[in-house]
């Protein structure tokens, strides 16, 4: 159950407050939108109105349904690709591209209206002609652990876990 009233956060107002707060994360921002400078693009799935068939309640790939992109500016950190052998010669291999870890913040997204959930794709423009797509594993919805507060005051960023969508499961828009 959701509580709507508005409680203060006053646990460190001797040495924070929520001015100090925003010009924490206003500092935070200017430097991964102005210096980093990093865009991914998010595909974010309607839930809701996605065709599903009765038995499993999955949709089919062409019957997911989308909100407009949104480009987001993150934090981006992509691990090293996978390269797996599955038969002991080496006769089936398989290489695809690690995960994809990303930092943003809560306010980025605020603004723009925009919500990261799981099953939502990220698209990430590798070079000029190649966009690669990931599938969201983690939301980071949850951000009252200490490396995403500030020293314990409240929440503002976000760590967001995709990990690689096979080339026929998602095109892009």
């Amino acid at each position: 159950m959701k509580n709507n009233r508005k409680i203060p956060i006053t646990r460190v107002n001797k040495f924070f407050s929520e001015e100090d707060f925003n010009l924490e994360v206003d500092f935070g921002r200017e430097w991964l939108e102005g210096d980093i400078n990093i865009k991914v693009i998010l595909f974010q799935v309607l839930q809701g109105e996605s065709s599903t068939d009765d038995i499993y309640g999955e949709a089919g790939r062409n019957e997911i349904r989308f909100k407009a992109p949104v480009e987001l500016t993150v934090n981006f950190q992509m691990e090293t690709p996978k390269n797996e052998s599955w038969n002991p010669d080496g006769s089936l291999r398989h290489l695809e591209h690690g995960n994809l870890t990303l930092g943003i913040y809560q306010s980025h997204l605020d603004e723009l209206g925009a919500e990261i959930n799981y099953g939502d794709y990220i698209g990430y423009a590798e070079t000029e002609d190649k966009m690669t797509y990931w599938t969201v594993s983690n939301n980071g919805i949850i951000t009252s652990d200490n490396s995403h507060t500030m020293i314990g005051y409240k929440g503002f960023y976000r760590t967001v876990t995709c990990v690689p969508a096979p080339e026929d499961e998602f095109k892009g828009i």
